[in-house]
């Protein structure tokens, strides 16, 4: 399965029809939290998720409305006993903001929580990559990368009478008799996932979003108010979606709207001036599925 859930969408401060973020990535066996701030344990209970499946948290920075639901997340994965590690990738220099957080009150801690910091020009592990944007304070931007794989092709297997286990065979060792894999299957690019919060413009935004199925990505503001998003290191709605379209994103999600701007739809207005794909205009409690492969993805 794979689908982004959206707990959370406000910048800065909840208010009444946005709670401070949250997103869940279902990605296959990852289960990805990205950035939960405070009341996140609740937005997962009313979305009607649990904790129990997640395998990854992602901090992409310590500005409270998106780290400040660490706490309860990891406190309610000790109370439920995740009996699988659970590791949490945030930026090494904030090391302290992470200490405080991660025991932020009594408890029994009944977890396996795997700290695994970022630091540096560029991280990797597994999946997931991340590199540095540019904010206030040290801030990463998050990709997943699924790995190119082979697409078997029925009619291939069925002419070289080919079929049962001995598919899954071919598939382990890549040859099977005089046949190989090659000559039954297609290749098949892997899919991918980009994160981006809290950044003004920067060669990374770009790299992180190069060809990803799906980009979520803060629109703090609208173009009247670039300016102000320049000197704070964060993005207008349409430099998000010129984002989009300088790297050939399929689906773009924008989330983390200013409570500033009452109509939301003057967002997806300025995106469009610039991306002509699927724009998605994040709200609470949505489910957003990831998009099916292309006949060569």
């Amino acid at each position: 399965m794979r689908e982004l859930a959206v707990l959370g969408t406000a910048s800065q401060v909840p208010t009444r029809h946005r709670n401070h973020n949250g997103y869940l990535l279902r990605f296959d066996d990852e289960v990805i939290l990205f950035d939960p701030g405070e009341g996140t344990q609740r937005q997962m209970l009313l979305a009607g998720l649990a904790v129990s499946p997640i395998t990854r948290i992602c901090i992409t920075h310590f500005h409270g409305d998106h780290s400040l639901g660490l706490p309860g997340i990891l406190q309610r994965i000790s109370l439920d006993k995740v009996p699988h590690p659970v590791t949490v990738h945030y930026p090494a220099q904030g090391q302290e903001y992470y200490d405080r957080l991660r025991h932020a009150t009594s408890y029994w801690d009944n977890a396996e929580i795997v700290a695994a910091p970022v630091s540096g020009a560029a991280f990797s592990s597994g999946q997931i990559s991340a590199l540095p944007l540019w904010h206030s304070l040290p801030t990463y931007g998050y990709r997943l990368t699924e790995p190119d794989g082979r697409r078997m092709v029925p009619g291939l297997l069925a002419a070289h009478g080919i079929s049962g286990p001995a598919v899954g065979e071919l598939q382990r060792t890549g040859r099977l008799g005089d046949v190989t894999l090659d000559q039954v299957s297609t290749a098949r690019p892997g899919q991918s996932f980009a994160f981006i919060m809290d950044t003004g413009l920067c060669d990374n935004v770009f790299a992180l979003a190069e060809g990803v199925d799906m980009l979520v990505i803060e629109s703090t503001f609208l173009e009247e108010d670039a300016e102000m998003a320049r000197m704070v290191g964060h993005l207008t709605a349409r430099q998000a979606a010129a984002v989009a379209r300088e790297s050939r994103v399929r689906v773009l999600v924008l989330t983390h709207f200013s409570q500033r701007y009452q109509d939301a739809s003057l967002y997806l207005r300025e995106a469009r001036l610039e991306f002509d794909g699927e724009i998605v205009l994040a709200e609470d409690l949505m489910r957003i599925p990831f998009p099916a492969r292309t006949a060569t993805g």
